[in-house]
């Protein structure tokens, strides 16, 4: 049997092992787990942070990499623990350091928490990703996550490619999503099918535009978009007709207002950031972090900055807003949500 044969095998096993699980839960009645997906915004134990070392890309930048993640840290725990990963503590060299796409996406079951792994591919194999894809594993096996029970999932998804607003509401881009690159042998309904079974998800918002230049995840939705509290939307909004991103990020804001019942906080536009080489940079207010009381924004040093914070503070109200220097993190093309991953409480 050849090797493309011989995968294709597996995935179809892998398919049908996954949707006899589901029918089993169905003919079972009222066993059936329910499952929800909270919120962001909703209370947490923790929020992880991987480390940088010598041996990631952090490398030629690494003591202005560990300052800044030093600062994120500092900030979350004024509110909260930190669980950091560093190699000399947990003897679990990573890959690299992007929590949000291959930390543990935590779901309520029967009221309970459980851990979620996902399969993380480094984007749709764009990077070396086999030790990030087993860090929420061995974190696990440490007893990192107290005696929470985990439960390996055979879908490529990170948790920066969806928002959940805790009620059933997953918001998600069809450029990642259903890119070639995660999972082929599923259909849009398919996919569609398997995050409501996983997440407990009962509507599926997808945006066909919006996107951001230098940005590897294939359009990560908390790059762009992000559900809040209050039928809330906050979004990437480029007032710049001369700007590559204006049609499409148009196109997306157009997108937005179909969805029914929503007040739309379009985020102000920074000016465009470059590396060394003369790549642009994805600097996105989106990528902020919620935490308890209060909520960590991405600054880039640049004019728009207070605005952002203005933004994210009325959609957010009453929680502290914090705004944090993410000039270093988006020189390896992300930003501060993309190196945490929210622990929600009871996992501890």
């Amino acid at each position: 049997m050849g090797v493309t044969r011989r995968r294709g095998l597996i995935r179809t096993v892998c398919i049908l092992g996954w949707r006899f699980r589901c029918r089993l839960e169905i003919l079972l009645g009222m066993n059936i787990p329910q499952r929800r997906l909270p919120a962001e915004w909703e209370p947490q134990d923790a929020v992880l942070l991987v480390w940088p070392h010598d041996q990631t890309d952090w490398r030629p930048m690494l003591a202005e990499a560990q300052k800044t993640f030093g600062t994120i840290a500092e900030a979350i725990e004024r509110f909260q623990p930190v669980i950091r990963v560093q190699p000399d503590a947990w003897n679990i060299p990573p890959d690299d350091t992007w929590a949000r796409d291959f930390g543990p996406i935590t779901i309520e079951e029967d009221g309970r928490p459980v851990l979620l792994d996902f399969t993380f591919n480094g984007w749709g194999e764009k990077f070396t990703a086999d030790k990030d894809n087993a860090v929420t594993r061995s974190l696990h096996a440490a007893g990192a996550f107290g005696t929470t029970p985990l439960r390996t999932v055979d879908l490529v998804l990170e948790g920066g490619s969806i928002e959940s607003d805790g009620a059933g509401t997953l918001l998600a881009t069809t450029e990642c999503l259903l890119n070639p690159n995660r999972n082929p042998h599923l259909s849009k309904e398919q996919i569609e099918e398997q995050l409501k079974a996983e997440l407990g998800a009962t509507n599926i918002l997808w945006l066909e535009n919006g996107f951001l230049a230098g940005d590897d995840t294939d359009a990560h939705i908390d790059t762009l978009a992000r559900l809040c509290p209050d039928q809330t939307i906050v979004y990437v909004a480029c007032d710049d007709p001369a700007d590559e991103h204006y049609a499409p990020l148009k196109a997306m804001e157009r997108e937005l207002q179909q969805f029914h019942n929503y007040r739309l906080l379009p985020l102000p536009w920074p000016s465009a950031k470059y590396d060394a080489d003369g790549e642009r940079l994805p600097a996105t207010y989106a990528n902020y972090l919620v935490i308890n009381g209060a909520v960590l924004v991405p600054a880039y040093n640049d004019p728009a900055d207070a605005g952002a914070l203005e933004v994210i503070e009325k959609a957010f109200p009453g929680r502290e807003i914090v705004g944090i220097d993410c000039s270093t993190l988006i020189l390896q093309h992300g930003s501060l949500h993309c190196v945490t991953m929210q622990i929600p409480k009871g996992v501890l």
